[in-house]
């Protein structure tokens, strides 16, 4: 598994580079032959999916410790904290793609792409494991095969993947379709605040990037999401000081800084305006709850 240590704080595994792929790459697996480089507390590249079949294991996504016993489907998104603990005779079938992989087949399925990435553990009975697991073979069998429009090919399996997940979640599939240039802009949106929360945290500047008022884009955001645009922006921001609290070795004052706050004390506000706690008493919270 190779590392890549862009982020200083916490390690970017990417499984693709494993295998020699760029965008996508699948592989059958048993985790104990790997799990002392999973053992370390680490991001992934891009998205995974993993498929576990028999056995169990036992990992944290960012700070909830899960116990895992096939059949289960755990997907995991670019952002996540992972760290394996334990694996008993395990096997499972990893998928692992780039951010921009399925963008264009995931048009009208933003909320399906949420569903998806937003639970990160589903339990599931031997019908649906089976279902799932016969879009993973065909999968590795065209990635293994090397054979021509093989791109292609996955693209649709992996699509037909992530829907047939969704439907064993009871999402109501047609309420998952969108206008088609509301979708492309809650995409675009996301994907900037993903990439640039740490530095850009007002509606406006993303607006300026999306060369759209911020009245619009609130407006956008709003009806299809759920939330403020400002909401998104915060929350990420929040999701990402709570990982750092819980794995990394920083001090309040440098999580600040790392997050672009004018200094600890309005850190330490905006923590608990929107978690309740201040960020000394979550982290110990949470440390004594798993430590």
């Amino acid at each position: 598994m190779q590392a890549n240590f862009t982020d200083t704080i916490i390690p970017i595994y990417n499984l693709r580079a494993c295998v020699g792929a760029s965008d996508f790459a699948i592989i059958r697996m048993d985790p104990f032959e790997v799990l002392g480089h999973l053992q370390v507390p680490h991001r992934q590249e891009g998205y995974n999916i993993s498929l576990l079949l028999q056995g169990s294991v036992t990992k944290y996504i960012d700070f909830e410790r899960h116990v895992i016993e096939a059949p289960a489907l755990i997907s995991v998104g670019a952002d996540q904290i992972h760290q394996y603990e334990y694996a008993e005779n395990a096997e499972m079938i990893c998928i692992s793609f780039s951010r921009d992989f399925l963008i264009h087949e995931m048009r009208g399925w933003i909320i399906c792409w949420e569903c998806m990435f937003g639970h990160v553990v589903m339990n599931m009975d031997e019908a649906a494991v089976h279902e799932l697991e016969v879009y993973a073979n065909l999968m590795l069998e065209e990635f293994q095969g090397n054979k021509p429009k093989s791109e292609i090919v996955i693209r649709s399996l992996l699509n037909a993947f992530i829907v047939c997940s969704a439907r064993m979640r009871k999402i109501s599939l047609p309420i998952l379709h969108m206008d088609a240039s509301q979708n492309k802009l809650v995409q675009q949106f996301k994907m900037h605040v993903d990439t640039n929360f740490r530095d850009k945290t007002q509606v406006s500047q993303y607006a300026d990037m999306l060369y759209i008022t911020p009245g619009h884009l609130n407006d956008v955001i709003k009806t299809t999401v759920g939330k403020t645009a400002k909401q998104v922006i915060d929350e990420k921001r929040i999701m990402e000081a709570k990982r750092l609290l819980f794995w990394g070795d920083l001090s309040l004052k440098e999580i600040a800084g790392y997050l672009s706050f004018e200094d600890d004390s309005y850190f330490n506000r905006f923590f608990k305006k929107h978690t309740g706690h201040t960020p000394s008493l979550f982290q110990r919270t949470i440390r004594e709850k798993y430590n």
